[in-house]
């Protein structure tokens, strides 16, 4: 077990705050207690202790679809034929190409796929509040605080961990990891930017993602800040690094805080990607073939996705992809479907991410990439058992809507590691709770940080100085490979 790692946490700054590589030449783990044959000691013992050995480490790269708002367990993975009307709603299970598992009618593509997925129906927790119910599934563990509080004290999320203990050895000038935020040209509410787990919380501003929110399904699609104007040449670029050098050697004799160290690392990212023109290829999606881009689907969810695998054949270790708003006003926000439950899922939401889903698996396959590349399809939780049903803590469901329900819901994990054509777990006959091997956010967490090789029992040290466990389940041995 690695244990007191701790990079880039306020209690081991003192007087100049320094970036991550200026610590470690200053021997930094050595000031934790860690010198480097312990830490690659460790990293080899925790590998050769993990079981299946086969599965452990076998993922180098990993990408998050979170279809944020909760998608209905009832009408996506685990319809209930048999259940009375009000409980199976009106959606028809189809065969897959695994024999005995069946998923919707509004999922065929993903029908003839599911020979690659792991199905878990019997996830669960107690949030059924979005923005910290998602906590849990950013990072394995529950919201610490009631209501939400700062995000700044969050868990972090898998991939500022991955960056803290700099587990893949990156030297590359592209981001850590990547999310995609929501586009909402509608003026609804952007509650994904106020939920929690998906930065890096406690372990402080200078690991937090790089954000896309553009719409990549656009014509003028570009991820912002890290765009070179046109009129801005080598010289001036040259002359700009300059002056950004000696502004940072000013900041050396001020008390720099966490943000003002997190900004000279985010412009010295910015500045190395301006500089590497195979970095800034990774976000052109001009460059793929129109037809293979049509397959992913011309939406901002599709795109999204394919600007994933990019990502990952960049070197991108993890990238987050939220449910993107398609800019259509309506009752339901995203996978929220309180009302119109039943035609938001078949028209709006359902074909995208089916579309989607699917095009990613076989284009990871065909460039030989699924092996290396964890896939995790979920939400925050799922939707009541009962059309109309409202639950305490819910928004409230209208007599085609079902409201908040985080007792049973579905995931589903694709890629290295994952044992393809397995149904994990299983709900009771109104899809509510779990009937049999139940799940965890923080057994996900597990099987996510196994596949990606690292040890779940690796500890963090927090602000306080306390060591606390990296996740508190343990990997879903029954689907891994």
């Amino acid at each position: 077990m690695m244990r007191g790692v701790n990079r880039g946490c306020a209690p081991f700054r003192s007087g100049l705050q320094r970036s991550r590589r200026e610590f470690l030449r200053a021997g930094g783990l050595g000031l934790l207690g860690m010198n480097l044959p312990t830490l690659l000691n460790a990293r080899a013992r925790s590998a050769s202790v993990m079981a299946p050995p086969s599965s452990f480490g076998k993922a180098k790269a990993c990408i998050l679809l979170f279809m944020w708002g909760g998608p209905a367990q009832q009408e996506t993975w685990d319809l209930k034929p048999e259940a009375p009307d009000q409980v199976r709603g009106e959606f028809k299970p189809i065969e897959t190409n695994v024999p005995g598992l069946m998923i919707s009618e509004h999922f065929p593509r993903l029908a003839t796929r599911c020979d690659k997925l792991a199905v878990i129906r019997s996830v669960h927790h107690r949030d059924v509040n979005h923005t910290t119910a998602t906590h849990e599934l950013l990072t394995g563990r529950p919201i610490p605080r009631p209501g939400g509080g700062p995000m700044n004290e969050d868990w972090p999320h898998y991939g500022a961990v991955l960056e803290h203990i700099d587990h893949f050895n990156r030297r590359s000038p592209l981001p850590p990891y990547v999310q995609f935020m929501p586009v909402s040209t509608d003026g609804a509410p952007r509650f994904v930017e106020q939920s929690h787990g998906q930065g890096a919380g406690w372990l402080g501003p200078a690991l937090n993602p790089f954000s896309i929110d553009h719409d990549p399904s656009l014509p003028d699609y570009d991820v912002g800040d890290f765009r070179l104007p046109a009129e801005v040449g080598p010289t001036r670029r040259d002359v700009r690094q300059g002056l950004l050098q000696l502004v940072e050697q000013q900041a050396r004799h001020l008390e720099q805080s966490p943000q003002v160290d997190a900004m000279a690392s985010h412009y010295q990212r910015a500045h190395a990607l301006l500089t590497d023109r195979r970095a800034m290829d990774a976000f052109d999606l001009s460059k793929e073939d129109p037809r293979l881009r049509e397959r992913y689907g011309m939406h901002a969810h599709g795109q999204a996705v394919l600007q994933a695998r990019r990502l990952v054949e960049a070197g991108v270790p993890l990238t987050t992809v939220f449910w993107q708003n398609d800019g259509i006003t309506n009752v339901s926000v995203y996978w929220d479907t309180h009302n119109r439950n039943f035609v938001d899922l078949k028209d709006r939401l359902m074909p995208p991410a089916d579309q989607a889903f699917s095009a990613l698996l076989d284009d990871l396959e065909a460039r030989g990439l699924l092996d290396e590349t964890l896939v995790v399809w979920t939400g925050e939780f799922g939707r009541t058992p009962k059309v109309g049903q409202s639950v305490v803590g819910g928004a409230g469901a209208g007599r085609d809507g079902r409201d908040h329900w985080a007792h049973c819901f579905s995931t589903v994990l694709a890629g290295a590691g994952i044992q393809g054509g397995t149904v994990y777990g299983a709900s009771d006959r109104w899809a509510a709770h779990p009937s049999r091997d139940p799940v965890t956010p923080a057994d996900i967490a597990a099987t996510i940080y196994h596949c990606l090789g690292v040890d779940p029992e690796l500890e963090l040290v927090d602000t306080l100085g306390r060591p606390l466990a990296l996740c508190l389940g343990r990997p879903i041995q029954g689907i891994l490979s």
